[in-house]
C-alpha cells in the first residue's frame, strides 16, 4: 500500500465520507467575520472532522489542530486563484503557485488542493492554468501526498444553473484525467450526473454563506444523497453562533446518515 493510498484511507476512515472545514479565505479576502483570530478559530473546531483546509502561511500558527492522535488531516492549498478575489474586481481567473508541495509537506500538510479553472476567456490562459495545476499534481504525488482538484468556474457568481453544471460536469473530468485523487466542487441542479461521470470522489463545497444552520445542513445532506463522497464547508461551518455545535451536526448528517432536521435538533442549532 502507497503512502499516497495510505493518507487517502485516513481522510476516508473505515470507507466512510469526509468533512472538510475550510477556513482559507483569509488567503484571498483578508480577515473575514469568524475567522480574524484563527489559531482560536481552529481551537474550537469539532474533532471529529475529517480535515481542515488551510492557506500555506497559516499552519505554522495552527499546528495545536493536527498534533494530537486522531486529530484533522492537515490540508494545504498550493495555488493561489485571483478569481477568488471577488472584492478587488479580479475576473481573468489566473493561477499561480502560492507553495511547492515539498515544502508544504515539510510544513504538515497532509493533502495537497489544488484550483483549476477553465472557459477564462483566454486559451492561452487556460492552457497556463492547465500547466500549473498540473505540475503541483504531479510533485504532490511523487510526495505520497493525495491531491484534492478543486474545479471552481470564473465568475461563479454570475453562470445560471444550466452553465454551472456544464463547467462543472465537463470540469470535473477533466480534473479527474490530470491525474487528481478526488475533486471539490459544487453542488449542481444535476449532481449526480456530475458524480456519475467522474472516476474520483467528489466533495461538494459550501459556497455562499445560507441565511440558516438547517439549510447549510439539508445542502450537505443533498450533496451525499446525489453521490458526494463529503462536503467542504468554510462560511457555513464557522460564521454561526456555535460553530463546534454545527460541525458536530454536520459529520451526523455526512457521515452518519442523519436527517438534516434530527442532526440540528440534537445539537439545538439555533440562528
Amino acid at each position: 500500500m502507497t503512502g499516497n493510498q495510505i493518507r487517502l484511507d485516513k481522510l476516508f476512515s473505515n470507507g466512510g465520507k469526509a468533512v472538510v472545514i475550510a477556513v482559507d479565505h483569509g488567503e484571498f479576502d483578508g480577515p473575514l467575520p469568524g475567522m480574524v483570530d484563527l489559531p482560536e478559530v481552529v481551537s474550537r473546531i469539532y474533532p471529529g472532522v475529517s480535515s481542515i483546509l488551510l492557506s500555506p502561511g497559516m499552519l505554522p500558527h495552527c499546528g495545536h489542530a493536527f498534533n494530537y492522535k486522531g486529530a484533522p488531516m492537515a490540508m494545504v492549498r498550493l495555488n493561489w486563484s485571483s478569481h477568488f478575489c471577488f472584492h478587488l474586481g479580479y475576473n481573468e481567473a489566473i493561477g499561480v503557485q502560492a507553495i511547492s508541495a515539498a515544502d508544504a509537506q515539510a510544513a504538515g500538510a497532509e493533502i495537497a488542493l489544488v484550483c483549476l479553472t477553465l472557459q477564462t476567456g483566454s486559451e492561452a490562459r487556460d492552457a497556463a492554468n492547465v500547466e500549473t495545476f498540473c505540475r503541483l499534481v504531479n510533485e504532490a504525488k511523487r510526495l505520497g501526498m493525495p491531491v484534492v482538484g478543486e474545479y471552481f468556474p470564473a465568475n461563479s457568481d454570475k453562470l445560471t444553473k444550466q452553465q454551472m453544471q456544464d463547467q462543472v460536469l465537463r470540469g470535473c473530468r477533466i480534473a479527474a484525467e490530470l491525474g487528481v485523487d478526488l475533486i471539490k466542487t459544487f453542488y449542481t441542479q444535476d449532481f449526480k450526473a456530475v458524480t456519475a461521470a467522474c472516476p474520483v470522489p467528489i466533495l461538494g463545497l459550501g459556497a455562499e454563506k445560507l441565511p440558516t444552520q438547517l439549510q447549510a445542513l439539508e445542502l450537505a445532506e443533498n450533496i451525499v444523497r446525489d453521490g458526494g463522497k463529503g462536503v467542504v464547508f468554510g462560511r457555513n461551518a464557522i460564521q454561526v453562533p456555535d460553530p463546534t455545535a454545527f460541525q458536530a451536526a454536520l459529520c451526523d448528517v455526512v457521515q452518519q446518515g442523519v436527517s438534516a432536521a434530527e442532526a440540528a435538533l440534537r445539537h439545538t442549532l439555533a440562528d
